[in-house]
């Protein structure tokens, strides 16, 4: 077994911390050559270019970004280990970095999020809002630990993750009570003509509610197109029109939203799914939010 320098490791991790080597040198009082040829050192012992040169600096490469991640967590435990052994109470809380697609709607982010945050004060759960592909594009530099989305991952996409499947539902239709009461008697042929609220066009629910309606030959007045689906169910609980959300959260809609069901699409399966840079899920907020989804929230 070879075993790593954790000198050199020290050396790579505060010139990726200081962001260039004359600052590094400095800080560890090394000479800018010895500082360079330790960290050559450590990439022909990993076999790896952690650092690419970037204009007059440097940048860390994808695998650098990796090692800087676990060089920042030993030397953290490093330093947590002396105050525990000093008998002070050491504070450190563990990280969790998840990116959530604009298109997921918030009660369901909320409810995927929730064993994160049950794991208790050990823990530091950080959301992003994003566009997905860019959401990806950082998961695969491990800026996040973990996205959530309504969809896979787009094969095509240059960046290697994996998608893990936590569930799925039908969608059903909600409307402020007295639109609710009228469309429900004739549902789903009473939603043609009338005002409709929609997700933008290239969202997965888009897709399935123009297929659905298509196929029911109802033709809804679309009054308005969302990003955001919590924008879209406050336009709906101010009477612009009616909304299709994931059965899953009826009840908290009806309660958050003061609206009712209209009817249920049980043709459209809407599903969720947690994206990893990696293909064994290890992080325990990660672990936590996808055995409680799959085993509470959609019992797969």
């Amino acid at each position: 077994m070879q075993w790593l320098n954790y000198h050199h490791l020290l050396y790579f991790w505060t010139v990726a911390k200081e962001g260039s080597v004359s600052a590094a040198s400095k800080k560890l009082r090394l000479a800018q050559p010895t500082l360079s040829g330790q960290i050559h050192a450590l990439e022909s012992q990993m076999e790896i270019k952690l650092f690419r040169r970037q204009g007059r600096g440097l940048s860390l490469t994808d695998a650098g970004q990796v090692a800087f991640r676990y060089a920042d967590e030993i030397f953290s435990l490093g330093t947590e280990m002396q105050t525990a052994l000093r008998g002070e109470v050491t504070g450190r809380r563990l990280e969790f970095n998840v990116g959530i697609s604009d298109a997921l709607p918030k009660l369901i982010a909320f409810h995927l999020l929730k064993p994160a945050f049950a794991l208790g004060e050990r823990i530091v759960v950080r959301c992003q809002e994003e566009r997905v592909d860019r959401l990806l594009t950082r998961l695969a530099s491990h800026d996040l630990d973990l996205v959530l989305s309504d969809a896979p991952a787009n094969p095509a996409i240059s960046v290697k993750v994996f998608n893990h499947l936590l569930g799925e539902c039908s969608i059903s239709f909600f409307a402020i009570k007295e639109r609710a009461t009228k469309l429900k008697a004739k549902f789903p042929t009473s939603l043609s003509d009338d005002p409709f609220l929609m997700p933008s066009l290239g969202t997965t629910l888009r897709r399935s509610l123009d297929s659905w309606f298509n196929m029911h030959g109802v033709v809804p007045d679309i009054v308005g197109e969302f990003d955001d689906s919590g924008l879209l169910k406050t336009f709906g609980q101010a009477g612009v029109g009616s909304f299709a959300a994931p059965s899953i959260i009826s009840k908290e809609v009806c309660r958050q939203y003061n609206v009712k069901p209209i009817g249920v699409a049980h043709e459209i399966k809407e599903k969720f799914y947690a994206i990893s840079a990696e293909r064994r899920l290890r992080h325990p907020a990660v672990v936590a939010v996808t055995e409680s989804a799959r085993n509470e929230l959609f019992k797969v």
